[in-house]
This record gives C-alpha cells, sequence and structure tokens, in this order.
C-alpha cells in the first residue's frame, strides 16, 4: 500500500531532515582549540542535562515496531499490550533510584565495565563480545528490517533503497558526533514522534466518532470494542500465551524491563552523560512520565482502526481508499499504514516525519553504543591499551560504521524469517534472565563470586531452554511444563539466582566477596522532587489499572 504523498508532505519530512542533519552536525563540532577524548564522543562530555536525558531515553526506545507493531497488537487484542509501556515507567524509576547511585559512583563509560569492576575481566570481555552481537546482528537489523517494512508498506520504498537511506541518515550525524550528536537531535526527534502520533491518534479517534473530537472518539471506541479495552487477559483469551493475565505484573515482564531499562548501554549510556546524578535521575523521572502517554499514540490508533474496520458505516464514509490493504487478525500490523493515507495533506509529512525520527533515533542510539563497547571494552583492553585521544573516537566511528555494514546486509535477510520480531524476542528472552541475575546480585548482594557469576550466566541457557523446548517424542506433561514465555523467563531468573547464591555461599563459606559493593550512607537517598514525581507516577499506573482491569 502507497499513501499518496502531495509537494506538502514531502516538504515537511525534507526540512525535518534538513533540521535533524544541520543540529546534528553543529553540535558535534570541534571547539576550537580543543581535541575531542572519549568522554566526549561516549558521554557527551557529561554535560547533559536533565530534560535531554529524557527525551533521548524515549527516542531511543521508540521505533517502527512500536509505532507498527504496538498499533497492530491494539488492533489484535487492545490495550493489554500498553503493559509494556507503563511497567517501564514504574521501572525507570528503580533504576533511576537503586542503580544510577552505583554506576555514577563508579564513573562508568559501559555496563560491561561495571562488570570488570565487580567480577573479573574475563566475564567483561564475554558480555562485551556477546552485546556486540546482539547490537549488531538483532538490534541494528531488525531496526533497519522493520523500519525498511514500514516504508515500503507506506511509500512503497524497495526494503534495499529504505535500508540504506535509514542507515545512511542515522549514519551522517551519528558516527561524527558521538553520543552529544545523538541525544541533542533526539530532543528534536521526541517532539516530532510525540506530535506525529497525536496527529494520527487525534485524526483517527475523530473520524471514529463522526467528527466530535478526541474524547468523543476514546468514549465511541471503548462503547464499540470494550474487550479491547481490558488489561489483564483470561486464559480464554488466545493472546494469554504472550500476556499472561496477572502473570504480567508479577512475572517475567519484569526481567524484561529491568535487563533493558537498567543493564542495556544504548539506554543507560545517556544516563552517565548527565551533569551529575540529580540531573540524571531528573531526566530517568520525565521519561517516566512520557512512557505514560506513549500508549495514546502507539496503541489506542490501532484500537480505532478495529472499530473503523469493524463498522459498515465508517468503512463506507472512508470511500475506496477505505477498502484498499485493510488491516485484518492476521494482518493486524497493516493497522498503522492503513490510518495515515486517511491523513490530510501536511499531516501526512508529519506523521511520516515521526516514524522516521523513532526510527532513526533508535539507530543512532545502537550505533553509538556499540561503537563504545567496542571501543572502551575491546579495543582499549587488547588491542592498544594507550591509545591516544584521537585513535579512541577514530576507532569510535569505524567500529560504528562496519557494525551498520554488517547490520545493513542482515537486514533483509529477516524477511526470510516467519515473524521475525517474535523470533527475536525469543532468543532475548533466552539470555536476558541470566544477565539479569548476574547484574541484580552483583549489585545489591556482597557475598556474589566471580566464580558463582560465570556460573549462573552459563547455566542460565539450559534452565530456560527446559522451558522452551521439550525433545522430540519426550512427554510435555511428564518431563516439561507448558508456560507462557513470560512465566519462563521469571523462572529462569529466580532459577538462575538460587543457582548464584549456593554456589557463592560454597565457596565463599559465606563471606563477603572482596569486591562486593559496600552501600554508603546515603546513597539511594533521592531530591523531593524526585520522591513527589514518583509518587505521581505511581499512582496514575494506579489509577489506570483500575479502570482497565477487566
Amino acid at each position: 500500500m502507497t499513501s499518496a504523498f502531495e509537494f506538502w508532505d514531502y516538504f515537511i519530512f525534507v526540512a525535518y531532515a534538513i533540521l535533524i542533519l544541520g543540529v546534528g552536525l553543529w553540535v558535534s563540532r570541534d571547539k576550537k582549540g580543543h581535541q575531542k577524548n572519549a568522554e566526549d564522543y561516549f558521554l557527551a562530555s557529561k554535560s547533559l542535562p536533565w530534560w535531554a536525558i529524557g527525551a533521548s531515553l524515549i527516542a531511543a526506545n521508540i521505533s517502527a515496531e512500536q509505532f507498527i507493531g504496538m498499533s497492530g497488537s491494539g488492533f489484535a487484542l487492545g490495550l493489554a499490550i500498553a503493559s509494556y509501556e507503563w511497567m517501564a515507567a514504574i521501572t525507570l524509576i528503580i533504576v533511576g533510584k537503586y542503580f544510577l547511585p552505583i554506576f555514577i559512583e563508579k564513573g562508568l563509560y559501559t555496563i560491561p565495565e561495571f562488570v570488570e569492576k565487580r567480577f573479573s575481566t574475563s566475564l567483561k570481555t564475554i558480555l562485551a563480545v556477546f552485546w556486540i552481537g546482539l547490537y549488531v546482528f538483532v538490534n541494528l537489523a531488525s531496526v533497519l528490517y522493520l523500519g525498511s517494512l514500514a516504508l515500503e508498506t507506506i511509500m512503497g520504498i524497495p526494503m534495499m533503497y529504505g535500508v540504506i537511506g535509514l542507515a545512511l541518515f542515522a549514519a551522517a550525524y551519528s558516527l561524527y558526533g558521538g553520543l552529544s550528536a545523538v541525544a541533542w537531535t533526539d530532543v528534536i526527534q521526541v517532539v516530532f514522534l510525540v506530535l506525529g502520533g497525536l496527529v494520527t491518534t487525534y485524526l483517527a479517534l475523530n473520524t471514529v466518532s463522526g467528527g466530535e473530537g478526541f474524547m468523543a472518539g476514546l468514549s465511541t471506541i471503548y462503547e464499540a470494542a470494550p474487550d479491547r479495552f481490558a488489561m489483564i487477559l483470561d486464559k480464554s483469551n488466545p493472546e494469554f500465551k504472550n500476556l499472561p493475565g496477572i502473570g504480567v505484573l508479577v512475572g517475567g515482564l519484569w526481567v524484561a524491563n529491568f535487563y533493558y531499562w537498567g543493564f542495556n548501554q544504548y539506554i543507560i549510556q545517556r544516563t552517565l552523560a548527565a551533569k551529575s546524578l540529580k540531573e540524571s535521575q531528573k531526566g530517568i523521572l520525565l521519561a517516566a512520565g512520557l512512557k505514560l502517554i506513549i500508549p495514546i499514540i502507539v496503541v489506542v490508533p490501532g484500537i480505532a482502526a478495529y472499530v473503523m474496520v469493524n463498522d459498515p458505516e465508517i468503512l463506507a464514509s472512508l470511500g475506496e481508499a477505505g477498502l484498499k490493504n485493510l488491516p485484518s487478525a492476521d494482518q493486524a500490523d497493516k493497522a498503522y499504514p492503513w490510518l495515515l493515507q486517511f491523513l490530510p495533506t501536511g499531516l501526512k509529512g508529519v506523521a511520516f516525519a515521526a516514524l522516521a525520527a523513532a526510527i532513526v533515533s533508535s539507530l543512532a542510539s545502537m550505533l553509538n553504543s556499540t561503537s563504545t563497547i567496542f571501543t572502551m571494552d575491546i579495543y582499549k583492553q587488547y588491542i592498544n591499551k594507550n591509545a591516544s585521544d584521537k585513535s579512541t573516537v577514530n576507532m569510535g566511528r569505524i567500529s560504528a560504521g562496519v557494525a551498520l555494514l554488517i547490520a545493513c546486509i542482515m537486514a533483509p535477510l529477516l524477511g526470510g524469517i516467519d515473524q521475525a520480531f517474535q523470533f527475536i524476542q525469543e532468543y532475548t528472552g533466552i539470555v536476558s534472565p541470566g544477565i539479569l541475575a548476574v547484574f541484580m546480585l552483583g549489585l545489591f548482594w556482597k557475598k556474589t563470586t566471580n566464580k558463582a557469576a560465570i556460573a549462573g550466566a552459563l547455566v542460565s541457557i539450559p534452565i530456560a531452554m527446559y522451558f522452551k523446548v521439550a525433545p522430540k517424542g519426550w512427554s510435555t506433561s511428564a518431563f516439561f511444563v507448558d508456560l507462557p514465555w513470560m512465566d519462563q523467563m521469571g523462572l529462569t531468573a529466580v532459577l538462575t539466582m538460587i543457582v548464584i547464591v549456593i554456589l557463592s555461599l560454597m565457596q565463599n563459606k559465606g563471606a563477603d566477596d572482596e569486591k562486593g559493593i559496600p552501600f554508603t550512607k546515603g546513597l539511594f537517598k533521592t531530591t523531593p522532587a524526585f520522591n513527589i514525581g514518583s509518587f505521581a507516577v505511581m499512582i496514575v499506573l494506579v489509577v489506570l489499572y483500575s479502570l482497565f482491569w477487566k
């Protein structure tokens, strides 16, 4: 399906592209008499204010899979998918209060660097290589693939051209400028992302309500499809396997959230670049607040599309265009592109710029973090220990370029995998519980030893596979359990922690490990503003879940 773009749509999109490139290159310029060093390139000179951190966190997080995938999930199952966003708000607050003080106190550049300081260089290297592989072959490749798929669906741009175009756009400013260029352009990207998303949501709801506006549209879709507003699914729901009822609130989604928001380099890196811990925590709080409204722009349009498709009168009012490429139960991801075709001239360009902003900002963030881990944890550790500032920054640019090239080659190949996004989620879900167990115990239990952490990380894989795969010919009921993947993740994390605890106690006979982190008085103390903001976020979440429990 292609949307008919007109002059003003192209004008707005080109203006957006020029603005992003211009700002990115301007903030990347070398200051007179100053040679960029590692802190400038990888941590934006540790100068980011709270509002830039909050905006950058959201821009790095939201990509094509949210706009296309979550709208599709909104179409197929409803508001329940919003738990990914709303529970992330609580996760961000916990990360800001309990994880960031330790990370910033240790002056980290990378998450693997924490592993070295807490455990050993060998474990750091293992995880650094793993993360580089994950970012290049999974994260970068999938964002390029899903982003290009969105461009192909909306505008008819061939897949390969879309991959190359998105890659060059992200590389144009991020490779040269580093995190500073990424973070400052993210502030602009978030404005486009939220504005374009809200425009699409408003017009979808206005259409559903027959021109009565936003609130009337919300009321209309609630009355027309009340089943799409249940936050907690019951076992009879066909999507229970993906969102297992109350297990969403108490199970494995916490594993995915803490792994992603607490120990993911391309997310946590912008918080390490703050002027101070307090500034970083304020940025985290802003991101948590923004997370509350993200479902409005990525889930509600999908529900509106579901109502439109199933209402003959609304469908008839849309004319011939409304009947083309209709989203359906087995093609729910068409919902958002289908809606975009009904936007008036000019607003199509805004919405398309929002989608591009979501894709490009995520690409730029992943590129910068991949180069940071390679340069700081591999290059400076094993290849050139005495690298100058110039050599370090140049290696950062080169490694980012190589990573992007590999991802461009891999991206089109994902089209040969059935349900590529689900494949990626399952792959990450196998390894994330073990890594989370290592980090959580390393942070908060002083007795955790290096050998126990390595053993736990390794044993977590067969534990995860036990829950996921039953050998052919074996009786699943006799030897294996059939659980939703979120529950599998939760149990894998708990069992891995038990293994690490037992091995640590056996090795150290109950004594603290010499590298255990001491907690100084006031380490986790936060400002009144952070505390008040956190309580406000939690109160809003309690209200939301109370309203849409069933």
